[in-house]
């Protein structure tokens, strides 16, 4: 404490000319310093406040000079040491808080002492010399410039502020107050009043809708005569066709408010199979056969899948490899695939290759086969075991029978037979390159069976079809189905199931199963015959496939109604699954029969089914039989009306009643 009065001692005040030659000479000062030009600032004032520091250090070292020359009387020094001593530590003060780094918490506000502020102002006119007061008026024009550097600032601050507030057209006032009244307590009110405007700007869109609906008229989509006469010297537009049908397969699902005045539904039908006629290229018999399967949407749908290809499928040889393996192979080779679904452990689709898929080294030696994935719901739905006997019916070309002897492990006994002999070729060549060893392929007509052999525990029938879920594949089909063949198919099928049924043994431990399965969608093939075995073979029953996919079988069909088990097979479409069309059902052979040592050929089978043709007629057990004996109460009683009508008593004894 002692050093720093030492520091601050300064002489007696000075005397009255003195102080009146630095006044004026200081106002001298003050005129020049506005007639000057404002100086440019740099906006960057931490360096000035820097500079201003160093000189206020510099300052103070010449003060401190100034005051050792000066002479000091001991009574002056007296008086002067205490107000000296605040004064500097209020400027002191001052100017370390003007500093930008400098913390308030630092300093402790109990420490500082008290401030006169009269001895202040009458002292301060002897604080500084003539160069101090040089050196305050430049740090005053210093301050004086950072002040406006700061006001600068701040204006240009203010400005960003406005253009940002500008800047802000998305929200009207309205939310923005909603926003400032919105709190805990009115949260609950504020959101029931935006439910009730949602939901009247519902019924206002409703009622839009309504309102438009009753004066919108409805659309005359089918032609007239005139226009067909029209239409029908020039060449077909497909893109008109293709528009006429989806407005009437939308009409068709909402017939009562979309249907023009005046026209019946049978119209619009028989207008929309037309033209599937002339956009697909099907006969008039096949496209309506087809289309009365599903709804209009779904036949759309259907007619338009049966359009595109079936993607290419393989089957993994369990024999030879795993398909995790083959799978990489296949892969290193440029083949890109994914597994077909979940539903099959051995199934692998492709959809591009570098190399063709049925030369690869892997194809060659037996590691896959090309075949569809349709192709393996029969056989996972005859699930063979080991060792046991099974016969495939229909085998050609192979892939079904290789599955069956690959899911038994080469063990046991799978006899392949096909009525007809060229194709058997194909037939061995795949058992051969498939290392199948356990196969035995023969050629006779499949109804023949079991007069050739009997007694298996498992029997698939793939059974010849018309191939209308092949349509993808062999378009041929779209024109060369006739009435005809869809009366003749079926017979067959009916024969060849029931010598399936035959040739299966009851008592087998683990089998006793016939599997039927067709690549056709049609009734005819496939629940009409199943439906004929059940009444035929009273001694096997319809079970669970055990398929993953599927649709259920038709119960009825436009008033033909089959066995309630029916249900229980499964349809396949290629517009649901992406597969061919195709129709699995499985049948348990109960006990059994005095069919079983049927010892007929296949031409016995045949002129026997055809007299029993005749015999139940193309309509049987479809209608109620006419009972006389039921209904004489009701003709008696219909004639007593018609004589009362006619003023005869029913009851006289000479009317002629005819009869």
């Amino acid at each position: 404490m002692g050093s720093r009065q030492y520091k601050n001692k300064q002489a007696a005040p000075p005397s009255l000319d003195e102080f009146q030659a630095r006044k004026s000479k200081k106002s001298d000062k003050t005129h020049t310093k506005g007639k000057r030009k404002p100086e440019v600032h740099d906006k960057k004032s931490h360096h000035k406040s820097k500079r201003r520091t160093d000189g206020d250090d510099e300052r103070k070292a010449k003060r401190v000079k100034s005051e050792k020359k000066v002479t000091k009387t001991p009574e002056a020094e007296a008086e002067v040491e205490e107000e000296q001593e605040q004064e500097v530590d209020q400027v002191e003060n001052k100017e370390e808080s003007n500093k930008p780094k400098f913390h308030s918490k630092d300093v402790n506000e109990d420490e500082l002492p008290e401030v006169d502020l009269e001895a202040l102002s009458k002292s301060k006119k002897s604080l500084f010399d003539d160069n101090d007061d040089e050196d305050a008026e430049n740090s005053e024009d210093e301050i004086d410039e950072d002040l406006q550097d700061e006001f600068d600032l701040e204006q240009e601050f203010e400005g960003e502020d406005d253009g940002e507030e500008k800047e802000r057209p998305f929200f009207s006032d309205e939310e923005d107050e909603g926003m400032e009244e919105l709190n805990a307590a009115n949260m609950e009110a504020l959101s029931a009043k935006l439910d009730e405007e949602q939901a009247l700007e519902d019924e206002e869109a409703e009622a839009e809708l309504v309102e438009s609906g009753l004066v919108q008229p409805r659309a005359q989509i089918l032609p007239t005569q005139e226009e067909e006469e029209a239409l029908a010297g020039q060449p077909t537009d497909l893109n008109a066709v293709r528009t006429r049908m989806l407005e009437i397969v939308k009409v068709l699902e909402d017939f009562k408010n979309l249907a023009a005045e005046g026209r019946s539904r049978s119209e619009y039908v028989d207008r929309l199979v037309k033209d599937l006629c002339e956009y697909f290229g099907y006969t008039p018999f096949l496209a309506e056969k087809l289309f009365n399967l599903f709804s209009p949407t779904e036949a759309l749908e259907f007619f338009e899948a049966n359009e595109i290809a079936r993607p290419i499928t393989i089957r993994t040889n369990s024999l030879k490899t795993r398909r995790r393996d083959l799978a990489q192979t296949l892969v290193n080779r440029g083949v890109n695939l994914q597994p077909i679904g979940s539903w099959t452990k051995v199934g692998l689709q492709i959809f591009d290759s570098q190399v063709p898929i049925g030369a690869t080294p892997e194809y060659l030696a037996g590691q896959y086969i090309l075949q569809a994935a349709s192709s393996f719901l029969p056989v996972i739905a005859l699930d063979p075991h080991e060792n046991e006997r099974i016969l495939d019916m229909a085998a050609a070309p192979g892939g079904k029978t290789t599955y069956i002897s690959a899911m038994m492990k080469n063990t046991g006994c799978v006899f392949a037979n096909d009525a007809n002999k060229a194709r058997t070729k194909s037939l061995i060549a795949n058992i051969h390159r498939l290392g199948c060893t356990n196969t035995i392929v023969c050629n006779y007509d499949a109804r023949e069976f079991p007069k050739v052999i009997g007694g298996f525990d498992r029997i698939l029938l793939d059974a010849p079809c018309s191939g209308t879920g092949v349509i993808g594949k062999d378009q041929s089909v779209k024109v060369n189905r006739t009435e005809k063949d869809f009366m003749q198919i079926p017979h067959l099928q009916k024969q060849l199931l029931l010598s399936a049924i035959d040739s299966v043994d009851a008592n087998s431990k683990t089998g006793g199963i016939i599997v039927y399965s067709t690549c056709s969608v049609a009734i005819e093939e496939n629940e009409a015959v199943v439906d004929y075995a059940l009444r035929k073979r009273p001694n096997v029953k319809l079970v669970d496939a055990g398929l993953a996919i599927g649709k259920e079988a038709f119960v009825s069909y436009r008033g033909k109604k089959f066995h309630p088990s029916v249900k229980l097979a499964r349809r396949y479409y290629p517009h649901v699954y992406n597969v061919d069309g195709f129709f699995v059902a499985k049948f348990k052979k109960v006990t059994s029969s005095k069919h079983d040592d049927n010892q007929a050929d296949a031409k016995e089978k045949e002129r026997a089914a055809r007299l029993e043709a005749v015999e139940e007629g193309l309509i049987h057990d479809d209608f109620a039989d006419f009972g006389n004996d039921e209904d004489e109460k009701y003709i008696q009683k219909s004639r007593k009306i018609g004589l009362l009508k006619k003023g005869i008593d029913p009851k006289a004894k000479n009317n002629n009643v005819r009869k």
